[in-house]
């Protein structure tokens, strides 16, 4: 009976810690044609969002789009798509596709992937088998965008 009893444990410990939330990792992210479906973690918030989308040794998210609700901050690019209302024109799914992995959903676009650890070349080893964000950092970034609306 103790080797049921400990099968039985062993199954609802591994059941609650999937219903808890694992972290999704870059190798595992499943892409459709609604975008990656699946947040990465349980929640994101726009606030924690917003900070990585300015800081510029993280997303640097201004370097490339022209974003007015931080109009404050200096120096946007243009070589990304202005992201005024961006959560009218993007689902959620697809942000987080865009954050993920946007070569998986626009050919030849020079935005990188985010939350990538694989495929490069020439690596230094500091960098090899890491991702520029977080998967916490991607669903606060998605967080924040679905603020970008005309509403």
């Amino acid at each position: 009976m103790t080797p049921l009893i400990l099968a039985f444990g062993l199954v609802v410990g591994l059941s609650s810690n999937a219903v808890a939330g694992e972290t999704i990792k870059p190798a595992d992210v499943v892409f459709s044609d609604d975008g990656v479906t699946t947040p990465l973690v349980a929640t994101g918030t726009a606030q924690a969002g917003r900070a990585v989308f300015t800081d510029r040794k993280l997303g640097n998210c201004l370097a490339c789009h022209v974003n007015p609700d931080l109009a404050s901050e200096m120096f946007h690019g243009s070589t990304g798509p202005d992201l005024t209302a961006a959560a009218d024109r993007y689902s959620e799914s697809e942000l987080r596709a865009i954050i993920v992995n946007a070569k998986k959903i626009f050919d030849g676009t020079l935005m990188p992937g985010f939350y990538v650890n694989s495929g490069f070349q020439r690596v230094p080893d500091k960098f090899a088998g890491k991702t520029i964000l977080s998967a916490q950092q991607v669903e606060d970034v998605v967080a924040y965008l679905r603020t970008l609306t005309d509403n």
